[in-house]
């Protein structure tokens, strides 16, 4: 079976749709994950009219596009938002999305939650009906408090459904925790569902994250181990930039294309 490589749309933040989509299939990807990030990227989000979401829907289908995930960053410990995050699953759901993506907290918005893994399993429990409902899987993202796979391990286990699995950033585990890499994956090889292909420039605080093969990420080592794992996870790629963010929309368009050319040198099919 072929690995899904996808590109994370959130890599036009600051742009449109439309020119996240073109950019991504002019590269040579046929894969997408929508970002629906409240405050932060809002690409397709539950309040759009739904001419703009099938708009979105055709121009996909138009590019030969195939979105098969849904960024839909939520924070899961707040009972006042898991509304929203349900509506962004029937979103995801309409696009036909097989995959959503949050983390435990508010990607990109400032929450200061902080709660067991106990807490965190229960309350990411409760869900379990709805993405049954909706045939889909959660995949929980390195971030923040929660930014090993040793931790995420922890509460995938605890909630115990194979709806819920780890997406491993693998520029996140540096920035937030900055652990062996390595070690870290070991542990959660056998629950990582999902992959944020992300690369890392500069110091581990530093927000950096360049093209694939423009930092460095081990990427050999961690293709090499979940080959050995015969783990076939879907990869999505992400491009942050740094805090000044791109100079312009052919700097990313830019960065895809070198990112897809990467993959195309670790022998990957796309």
């Amino acid at each position: 079976m072929d690995r899904i490589i996808g590109v994370n749309s959130n890599c036009y933040h600051g742009y449109s749709i439309e020119e996240a989509l073109e950019g991504i299939a002019k590269a040579g990807f046929h894969y997408v994950e929508l970002t629906a990030t409240k405050g932060w990227t809002e690409h397709v989000f539950p309040n759009q009219p739904f001419q703009q979401l099938v708009r979105v829907q055709e121009k996909m289908k138009e590019l030969s596009l195939y979105p098969f995930a849904m960024s839909g960053h939520t924070n899961l410990m707040d009972p006042e938002r898991i509304p929203d995050f349900i509506m962004n699953m029937k979103l995801a759901a309409f696009y036909g999305c097989e995959y959503i993506v949050s983390s435990i907290g508010e990607a990109h918005l400032k929450d200061h939650v902080h709660t067991s893994n106990e807490e965190v399993a229960r309350s990411v429990k409760s869900l379990v009906p709805y993405l049954e409902e909706n045939n889909m899987k959660l995949v929980l993202e390195l971030h923040g408090d929660h930014a090993t796979g040793k931790v995420l391990r922890e509460i995938v286990d605890l909630v115990d459904s194979s709806r819920v699995l780890i997406n491993y950033d693998t520029a996140n585990v540096i920035f937030f925790a900055d652990v062996d890499m390595e070690a870290d994956l070991d542990v959660a090889m056998e629950k990582i569902g999902y992959m944020h292909l992300k690369e890392k420039a500069g110091e581990p605080k530093e927000w950096n994250f360049p093209a694939l093969g423009k930092g460095y990420v081990d990427f050999p080592m961690i293709f090499e181990k979940l080959k050995a794992a015969k783990n076939n996870c879907p990869f999505s790629i992400e491009i942050e930039f740094t805090k000044e963010g791109p100079k312009n929309l052919e700097e990313i368009h830019q960065a895809v294309r070198d990112s897809y050319h990467y993959l195309k040198t670790q022998g990957f099919t796309l």
